[in-house]
Formats: C-alpha cells, sequence, structure tokens
C-alpha cells in the first residue's frame, strides 16, 4: 500500500519511545495521524511534529487496557477522518522478573496491553478496510517473538502470539484475494528510546549482550514505511545475521539453547529481574 498524503494511519504507543520515531517517518510522507496513549502530555509533543510537516493529526488520549476507551479511539479516528488506512500497533510492555513472583494481575495486563488490545484495535478497523479493499496493519512485535527471552517470560509469550495473529491473518487476507495485509516488525535492542533504554535507568550495569548489539530507533521507523509499501511479512531489526541464527536454534534446539548461554543473551535479563526483586522486597535475601 502507497502512503499518500491522504492515508489516515493510527499510531498507538506514540507518546514516548519509538512510537515518536514512527510518526516523524510517515508525517514525512504527509500522512493524517491518529496519535494513541494514556499521556496526554507526551501525545502533545508527538503531535507537534506531525504539525510541523503540515500534517492533520488528532490526539486521542486511551487506556489499551480497556475496551471502551480502544472502541472510543477508532470511533474518533473515523469520525474525523472517515476511515483508518493503516494501524500501528506500536504500544506494549515488558517487564524482567522472576515469573514465579508475577502477580495474575500482572500477567493479564501485560497480555490485554500486548495482545488482546492489538487484535480488538485490528478487528475493529478490518471491516472498513475490506470494504475499501485497502489498508495495512503494522505490529510492532520483537525478537522475543521469535526466540526465548528470559526472565520475560509473560512478555516472550505475548509477542509470539502477536507473531501467531500476524502470520494468520496475512493467510486469511492472500486466501480471501483482498489487497489487505499485515506485517510484524520485530526488533531486537534499540538504542536512546524505549524498553532497553527504560531497563538501562532501572539496571545501569546492564548491557546489550555484544552478540546482539543494538539497533537506531529509526530504523525500526524505516521498516513501518517499508513493510506497509512493499507488503513484507517480518522485518528483523538487529545488526548481524539473525535470521541465520534463529533457523540454526530451530533446526537445532539444543545448540540454540547453548548458544544463548555461551553468548550471555540471557544476562541482562537476569540482572534486571534481580534489581525487580530488590525494588518489590529491598531486605529480601539475594538469590538467584
Amino acid at each position: 500500500m502507497k502512503l499518500k498524503p491522504e492515508t489516515v494511519a493510527l499510531v498507538t504507543g506514540a507518546s514516548r519511545g519509538i512510537g515518536v520515531h514512527i510518526v516523524r517517518a510517515l508525517s514525512a510522507h504527509g500522512c493524517k495521524l491518529v496519535l494513541a496513549a494514556r499521556n496526554l502530555e507526551g501525545l502533545k509533543q508527538t503531535a507537534r511534529i506531525a504539525e510541523d510537516a503540515g500534517c492533520p493529526v488528532l490526539v486521542v488520549p486511551t487506556d489499551l487496557g480497556e475496551q471502551g476507551s480502544i472502541e472510543a479511539l477508532v470511533a474518533a479516528a473515523e469520525t474525523e477522518f472517515g476511515r483508518i488506512d493503516l494501524l500501528v500497533n506500536n504500544a506494549g510492555v515488558e517487564g524482567n522478573y522472576f515469573f514465579e513472583e508475577a502477580s495474575p494481575e500482572l500477567i493479564e495486563w501485560t497480555t490485554r496491553v500486548n495482545v488482546v488490545a492489538p487484535l480488538v484495535l485490528s478487528r475493529l478497523v478490518l471491516p472498513g478496510m475490506l470494504e475499501r479493499d485497502r489498508g495495512h496493519i503494522v505490529n510492532i512485535s520483537s525478537l522475543a517473538g521469535l526466540g526465548p527471552v528470559a526472565f520475560g517470560e509473560v512478555y516472550g509469550a505475548s509477542k509470539h502470539a502477536i507473531m501467531g495473529f500476524t502470520s494468520a491473518l496475512r493467510a486469511s487476507l492472500q486466501t480471501r484475494g483482498s489487497s489487505v495485509s499485515a506485517s510484524a516488525i520485530c526488533p531486537g535492542y534499540v538504542s536512546e528510546v524505549g524498553m532497553f533504554a527504560d531497563k538501562l535507568v532501572a539496571v545501569p550495569t546492564a548491557k546489550a549482550p555484544a552478540f546482539l548489539g543494538v539497533s537506531p530507533p529509526e530504523k525500526v521507523a524505516a521498516a513501518v514505511i517499508k513493510v506497509t509499501e512493499k507488503n513484507i511479512p517480518t522485518v528483523i531489526i538487529n545488526p548481524g545475521a539473525m535470521r541465520i541464527t534463529l533457523a540454526l536454534a530451530l533446526l537445532f534446539p539444543r545448540l540454540g539453547e547453548w548458544l544463548g548461554h555461551r553468548l550471555g543473551v540471557h544476562l541482562s535479563g537476569h540482572e534486571a529481574a534481580k534489581a525487580e526483586r530488590r525494588l518489590q522486597s529491598p531486605e529480601a535475601p539475594e538469590r538467584s
């Protein structure tokens, strides 16, 4: 789907992090923008990027954990611009902790924001896209949706779910002969903004494994444009030959596990989980 000035794009998680860079990239194409997040002040700051580029923009404070808030978001977008051509499911929550210490409420909330909200949003925008035979859904997933993420069981499960949803939706749309499509973007560690940057605040000693490296957020934003215009199923944003590594791990699971531990892939998650435990129980004895 070619991005044009009349393209209406809805971006969740637009108040901060990678979402800001996605909005900047879409603004460069002149898109009309609908920005959603809980933080109104952050949304207003992001909206200035679109306004400075001369793009019409609508700010909609949204709690993606609430069904009614999601429905109100889509209704506001369609009232303002008449349709939604591009949905970018960017919002998400992450956490590194010892799974047995995670509360049921935390598990449910993470799943609602990371899985239920993107599915419900997609369900709400699809009828209009199908009727017009034009539209694209971009799901910001993660390398955690393609492989193991130690001390991130809930987050990893949610991203695996998003990968399954995206591939199934693509297959369904192709089978129906529709021009509407969906894509997934899988960033690894991202510098400067987003979840890894937040982790560095909580755990200053945490580092991205040298094997994985880090990527700038602009690459994620550029991938949103690329998958939309070229209808690419999945793009991995990470230095190095990750596709080959993931393929080897799939073919030889024990080798994949050995490499992961040998290369220190899971160490930053372990450190973050221990830091989270200390925050929750400062007096608790240290244990692995």
